[in-house]
């Protein structure tokens, strides 16, 4: 490195697979510019991250014209803290802990000519803005959600609209710029009967600080979302940058951040005909009910389709217990089917044999299909989820809805889980899903292209670093 230090951007995430994965994305892509970025998570997560994928704290990694480095910091509990398993308590902890050791890894980075030029953090951590401030460092936060769900938690934060309360729990939602969202498709956690009330306090404490950030950075396109993104910006400085795993390959750009190693599925995938697997994955914190498990094993062996199903191992802090497939089930599918613990999903998406994909509509998932070209069986659960389905299946017209979220408590029977399979691969409504995908994969190749709408905000966020950071001197 060159004794002048490089613009240095200190990237802090929330412990869970789909709050890194668009953190560690972002730091690629800044890196690639010729910044150098620091990704910092709790320890508990980055020793599996490390275990998985090789990563050592504090190796610099050459990436295009910059560097990436990782540096985890320690939260204050055991591994094997019981209190992990409730989350409401660790997020009181992680704050705690959090705050202190962040400080002083900055502190620290300053010492060694290596100062901190802005401070990033994603949604569930808005103290991280508190941070920066209180070290006048500017702040951004990357939203890794839609910017349709930003618009219901800033509407929800500021009162500006009624949502479903105690007392009319079954109220519609009507929002500028977006479709009426039935009770059950606003984000859930903002629902009087969520059970993840200490989550809805954890992300609208971002909103309550959201004149802190100079800049909100969103894991979506301008193309994607034009109305709400138009509509949104006239409240904080908003900046599309996605989709964030999109842009165009970079020396090494292969860094990831998985919890496990995936398996190996391309040479399976490979010997199977065009447009011909259903691929089937609900992240990595959705735990569905045995018996919908059940279900669509059976439907997918009544239907005769090829199919590509990950059944990832419950979290241990959880205690819940392993899915199971029906007696016999894997004997009658044969190489018709295949079950991994973890899947390189963008491979998998991108593969000519997937025809669909059978998904919780997180918003990672629900982005990497649509800019893949790859249409989606829609079968949220819960927090944005339930809002993605909308949009996937009325919006963007490129899903198919399979259930309505775990607030109704419901298991689809295996009957219409096989309809569901045989209208997306099969026929004219299949066709038609398809067709749209597609306009959306060349959509979002065209904004992450050299001049597109999200590369011009990427630079145009860089400047503003690099002014701010001028100012300071």
């Amino acid at each position: 490195m060159s004794t002048e230090p490089l613009l240095h951007a200190f990237l802090v995430s929330f412990p869970a697979q789909g709050h890194v994965n668009p953190l560690l994305r972002l730091g690629k892509r800044l890196a690639s510019k010729g910044l150098l970025i620091t990704l910092s998570t709790p320890k508990v997560f980055s020793k599996q991250m490390a275990k998985a994928n090789n990563i050592t704290d504090d190796q610099l990694i050459p990436v295009g014209d910059g560097f990436l480095r990782f540096e985890s910091f320690q939260d204050g509990w055991d591994d094997d803290d019981p209190r992990r398993a409730h989350l409401d308590q660790y997020m009181h902890q992680l704050e705690l802990a959090g705050k202190l050791a962040i400080s002083a890894m900055i502190k620290r980075y300053a010492e060694q000519n290596r100062p901190v030029s802005c401070l990033i953090n994603n949604p569930y951590i808005p103290w991280a803005s508190d941070v920066a401030e209180s070290l006048g460092i500017p702040s951004a936060m990357l939203w890794v959600q839609s910017c349709a769900c930003f618009a219901a938690y800033y509407h929800y934060n500021l009162g500006l609209v009624p949502f479903p309360t105690e007392t009319d729990p079954d109220i519609d939602v009507q929002l500028p710029s977006m479709p009426l969202l039935k009770h059950d498709e606003v984000p859930s956690y903002l629902r009087p009967s969520t059970p993840f009330a200490f989550l809805r306090t954890a992300i609208l404490g971002q909103f309550k600080k959201l004149d802190k950030p100079f800049c909100v950075l969103m894991d979506t396109f301008q193309e994607l979302e034009p109305e709400i993104v138009e509509y949104m910006s006239k409240f904080c400085l908003i900046k599309t940058v996605g989709p964030l795993f999109k842009y165009p390959e970079i020396p090494n750009s292969t860094i990831r951040c998985d919890m496990m190693k995936p398996d190996d599925c391309i040479e399976w995938l490979n010997s199977k005909p065009a447009s011909s697997v259903i691929y089937i994955s609900f992240g990595t914190v959705v735990y569905l009910k045995q018996e919908q498990v059940d279900e669509i094993a059976k439907a997918l062996l009544a239907t005769g389709i090829s199919f590509l199903w990950v059944m990832k191992p419950p979290a241990k802090e959880f205690g819940l217990p392993f899915h199971t497939l029906p007696e016999g089930f894997l004997e009658k599918a044969g190489d018709n089917g295949k079950i991994l613990l973890w899947s390189p999903q963008v491979k998998v998406l991108t593969h000519p044999s997937v025809s669909c994909f059978v998904s919780h509509c997180g918003w990672n998932s629900a982005l990497e299909a649509l800019s893949c070209g790859v249409p989606i069986i829609a079968f949220p659960q819960w927090g944005d989820q339930v809002t993605n389905a909308v949009y996937l299946v009325d919006v963007f017209k490129t899903g198919l809805r399979m259930g309505r979220g775990k607030g109704k408590k419901r298991i689809t029977p295996k009957e219409e889980v096989a309809k569901c399979f045989v209208e997306a691969t099969l026929g004219l409504k299949a066709k038609d899903l398809k067709s749209n995908a597609l306009k959306w994969k060349l959509a979002a190749e065209a904004a992450v292209a050299d001049g597109g709408s999200s590369d011009r905000n990427m630079q145009t966020f860089i400047d503003e670093v690099k002014n701010r950071c001028r100012a300071q001197q």
